[in-house]
Parts: structure tokens; C-alpha cells; sequence
């Protein structure tokens, strides 16, 4: 399985605009953030985890041009805002998308037009499919889903294989972490240091991965309040990594 970060900062990306703190005038470019997303590449197919208003500039600078599915965590904008840039993706067929039954309906009425049965030529041809928490078949893959709660709305992260993406948390319902045994990869959101009503901090976030003992961890959904990353990361378990846009790596 290969795993590639699209993006891994927060709603307001980082650089945040207008903002001249030291993560915000980094030189570093593992400081410079677009909105979470993440791209599993395993068994043949190419799935798609969460498609925020960064989608078209991540497809053209990880040069990707087929997708087999789309999973989305929930309804807000930095997880749903480049489901119209899919359109280069719809050429052949449709584009297969997931999502909770509140969150389908979330998206078809944000963007109607995509859905209606007389479509205007050019847009984007999107076969929505609505799932629960029960495990479920996307590509012919296994995709097993995690209620996760961020603050006190419910949403999904997923479980392929043995790696799992978990965005947006606060926290983790008990009977959710029997789904998350014998991980090689675990990637976890962690926003800020410091407590946030409906995110996890950044220690916050270690005390999930301490529970969960994967073998490997990777941090995502930073803002520019976590600091730089050439310092967290010397600060970070070994086992655990501070994520960074453009960064592929293997389980």
C-alpha cells in the first residue's frame, strides 16, 4: 500500500492568510499546508480520502488522473470543497463517492446541478453512494468506517486494510477502537497544542496513538498554532511523524 498526504493542514490552510507568525514566514516547505486529503494506493485502485477546494492543484502536482473511489468523512467545506474538480476524472465513467446519508445530502444540496437528472454539459458525473457504519466494498476493496466524533457532530473515518484515517476528531466512541487494533498506519488529526472544543490537540492526539498502538503514526489537520515542523518533529516519539504535503509512504 502506498500512502501519499495531498495536504495535511487545517480548514484555513497554512500559510492562514494575512498571518505573519513564524509557521505562517516559513521557508520550509513542510510548513506550507494545503487542506487534508489523502490518496491509498493498494491492490490496483486509487482511493480518495476526503476532496477539499485544494483537490485540482493536488492532482496536478501528485500527477494523478485516475481515481476508483472517493470517501468522505463529513459535509464541511475543506473536505468537500473540490468535488466539482472531479470533472476531468468523469470522462469515461462516473466517479464513485461515499458518504454518510446526512452528508450525501449535504453535498446534493450544495451542489444540485451535479445531481439533477438533466445534467448541463461538462459537469461532473458523480455516482453517490450512501453508507453507515457497517463495513462496506468500494473498488472491490474492503472499507470498514469509524464513527468519530468532532466536537458533538458525527462523522467517519476509514480502516483499509491496516491503515486508518482519522480526521477532523475530538474524540473516539469506546467501541470504536476494537476497529482499530493491529494497525501498521495510523493517520491522526492533530490540530494545535492546547485545548480546541472540537478538535484534538496535539497531545491529545499522542495519547490516541499511545492507545492505539500502531506501528507507525502520522500527524495531519495542522494549523499554523501546532509551530514549526523542523521543531515538533524532534519532540515526536519515533514511531510517530509529523505528516507534510507531498509525503508517499509505504505499508
Amino acid at each position: 500500500m502506498k500512502i501519499t498526504f495531498l495536504g495535511t493542514g487545517t480548514s484555513t490552510g497554512v500559510p492562514e492568510i494575512g498571518c505573519q507568525c513564524e509557521v505562517c514566514t516559513s521557508k520550509d516547505p513542510r510548513d506550507w499546508r494545503l487542506r487534508t486529503s489523502v490518496l491509498v494506493e493498494t491492490e490496483g485502485k486509487r482511493i480518495l480520502l476526503d476532496c477539499g477546494p485544494d483537490f485540482r492543484w493536488q492532482m496536478i502536482t501528485s500527477r494523478t488522473y485516475h481515481l476508483d473511489a472517493v470517501l468522505i468523512s463529513h459535509e464541511h467545506y475543506d473536505h468537500v470543497g473540490g468535488l466539482d474538480d472531479l470533472r476531468p476524472f468523469c470522462r469515461e465513467k462516473g466517479v464513485d463517492i461515499y458518504a454518510e446519508d446526512s452528508v450525501a445530502g449535504a453535498i446534493e444540496t450544495r451542489i444540485p446541478y451535479v445531481f439533477r437528472k438533466h445534467k448541463y454539459p461538462g459537469v461532473p458525473n458523480l455516482e453517490m453512494h450512501r453508507i453507515g457504519t457497517a463495513p462496506f466494498v468500494a473498488a472491490g476493496l474492503t472499507i470498514v468506517p469509524i464513527r468519530v466524533m468532532h466536537g458533538n457532530l458525527p462523522i467517519l473515518g476509514y480502516r483499509i486494510g491496516n491503515m486508518a484515517y482519522l480526521t477532523d476528531l475530538k474524540s473516539l466512541p469506546e467501541e470504536e477502537y476494537a476497529k482499530l487494533e493491529g494497525l501498521d498506519v495510523l493517520i491522526i488529526a492533530a490540530l494545535r497544542r492546547g485545548e480546541h472544543p472540537t478538535h484534538e490537540s496535539l497531545e491529545q492526539a499522542l495519547a490516541n496513538v499511545e492507545r492505539i498502538r500502531p506501528k507507525e503514526a502520522y500527524l495531519i489537520h495542522m494549523s499554523h498554532r501546532i509551530g514549526l515542523h523542523a521543531e515538533i518533529e524532534k519532540e515526536l516519539p519515533p514511531h510517530v511523524h509529523f505528516a507534510y504535503d507531498g509525503l508517499s509512504v509505504f505499508s
